[in-house]
């Protein structure tokens, strides 16, 4: 039977991702090392399980309220105020999500109508694009360099936006580059921002991932720039917290009011016990000044680190990342494309990477290595790169 005529074609036409692609594939191989899956290799610190065993203990396995527990509300609005000093209404301008994912994806479907073009920086994250099309509008790709740290450039974003423009995805500390903006960078930006008044999807995830002198500047946070921005993030990196699926996503009210909508029709609530546990971690975070945040923010440094030098010391061109947990080396001097690397790499000497062309067009050249993982296997994965290039 042919189930073309019944699927819609829009979505038919994405293709799968491209990081599971080559996660699925190490996963086949006993002896394959992962730098594939951008995910904390530390396990949710105790205090944080424990109270959501407790929770379920105590039988609270019920729906939430759509918009999340009242004091996961309250600790989100105070965490956003005190680390970044964006003030939002706990009970008007947050919901809790499944995920960030779900906050991209219901943002994007509130604020997005057929025809509307979205601006998505490339490289970055592999679901924005996609969630734009399901949404009914178009992805508009603006390039970042190498050369300009990977930083969005306000003249690349003003030469791109046209009279369908709605909207401008900022994700930073971006993965897969690393690549962070600065407060005068954003600064620049917001001055375009504001010409044109589009607004943006600041999606800060990686927030808490920042290294060096410079601290994370949420967009919202600068003059004038509250009302234009929808500020997305959550508890699974900075928390360790992936399976837990908590993210969070807020804004002025007449917008978050329309995401809530789709968010009670297609999802409900959260899981309570996630929940739980993101209410946990930031209380604690709050009283004991993030020290679970701040040992494992510690721990990929040196990892950070340490990937650098060992691709700069193979003569590899490769940017310093300054957030999140990803490298972005260039192999153009292999001579193969970013796909042939990853899948010889992986074939030969059990290596996964994800190649840059997952992460929209201009990424060919690089691929992503994630260094969200043990010490140990980074220095074997390292040897054997240097070792595949040697007999490239």
């Amino acid at each position: 039977m042919n189930y073309d005529r019944y699927l819609n074609q829009s979505i038919a036409a994405v293709p799968p991702s491209g990081i599971r692609r080559f996660f699925d594939l190490a996963a086949t191989m006993k002896d394959a090392i992962s730098l594939g899956v951008g995910e904390p290799d530390f396990v949710t610190p105790y205090h944080i399980r424990n109270a959501a065993i407790n929770s379920i203990l105590d039988g609270e396995t019920q729906y939430t309220g759509n918009r999340g527990l009242p004091e996961l509300l309250r600790e989100i609005s105070i965490y956003l105020e005190t680390r970044y000093g964006t003030s939002y209404h706990p009970e008007k301008e947050i919901v809790v999500t499944v995920g960030a994912s779900e906050a991209i994806d219901i943002a994007l479907r509130a604020m997005v109508s057929p025809g509307d073009e979205v601006l998505v920086p490339e490289p970055s994250y592999v679901s924005y694009s996609p969630s734009v099309i399901f949404a009914g509008g178009k992805p508009v790709g603006v390039e970042t360099t190498h050369e300009d740290a990977f930083r969005l450039k306000p003249e690349k974003v003003l030469r791109a936006i046209t009279p369908k423009t709605k909207a401008l995805i900022l994700p930073y500390p971006n993965n897969p580059t690393g690549g962070i903006m600065e407060r005068a960078d954003l600064e620049a930006l917001a001055k375009v921002v504001r010409d044109k008044e589009i607004m943006v999807i600041s999606d800060e995830i990686y927030s808490e991932l920042t290294y060096g002198d410079q601290p994370h500047v949420s967009f919202a946070s600068l003059p004038g720039m509250w009302d234009y921005t929808v500020t997305i993030n959550g508890m699974s990196k900075a928390f360790a917290m992936t399976g837990w699926r908590v993210g969070y996503l807020c804004g002025p009210e007449p917008l978050i009011r329309e995401m809530l909508k789709i968010h009670q029709y297609a999802i409900m609530c959260a899981p309570r016990a996630g929940q739980v546990a993101a209410c946990e971690a930031l209380r604690i975070g709050r009283e004991n000044g993030y020290e679970d945040v701040a040992r494992m923010r510690e721990s990929y440094d040196r990892r950070r680190r340490l990937m650098l030098e060992g691709f700069r010391g193979m003569g590899l061109d490769c940017f310093e990342p300054l957030g999140a947990f990803y490298v972005f080396p260039s192999i153009k001097r292999s001579g193969m494309t970013s796909d042939a690397f990853c899948e010889k790499l992986l074939a030969d000497k059990r290596v996964a990477c994800v190649p840059g062309t997952a992460f929209g067009p201009c990424g060919e050249g690089h691929v992503r290595c994630s260094y969200a993982t043990g010490i140990d296997k980074l220095n074997i994965a390292l040897e054997k790169i240097a070792d595949f290039l040697a007999e490239c």
